[in-house]
């Protein structure tokens, strides 16, 4: 079972078989699926589950704060269910694989406090972006 399945039924999430095969498919590491793939994937699985009920069920994750809705570039927004563990993304600029990573020191504290123009800041997304092995090796 995975960690997101078992956060969702600590939780006391009603686990319809949609829902399960939606988080099912977004078992993993280093996932970050559009929707539609998330969907194409689903229905592999479950040939009668709907687009609509895919991002029906993405939306009350996101709203959980169960997965991360993660928008890395003007591609399709991703879903990413390491959504408990502070991390960055790394991003290939030609291909747009997404990896989770895990940089040492503190990003809040990188920010000093002439830049920070009064506000109280609560979060912080980085993204680092590159070419990937494979992209670079084509």
């Amino acid at each position: 079972m995975s960690d997101l399945l078992e956060r969702l039924r600590g939780r006391g999430w009603r686990m319809t078989a949609q829902r399960r095969v939606v988080a099912e498919v977004l078992d993993g590491e280093h996932v970050h699926l559009t929707a539609d793939e998330v969907h194409a994937r689903a229905v592999g699985r479950l040939p009668e589950i709907s687009r609509a009920t895919v991002y029906n069920t993405l939306g009350e994750l996101v709203s959980l704060g169960e997965v991360l809705e993660v928008a890395t570039d003007k591609r399709a927004k991703r879903y990413d269910p390491n959504a408990h563990q502070p991390h960055h993304h790394l991003v290939c600029g030609q291909c747009g694989a997404i990896r989770d990573v895990h940089p040492t020191g503190n990003p809040m504290a990188d920010l000093p406090d002439s830049e920070r123009f009064g506000f109280s800041v609560s979060d912080v997304e980085v993204t680092y972006r590159g070419i990937c092995p494979n992209c670079a090796a084509a």
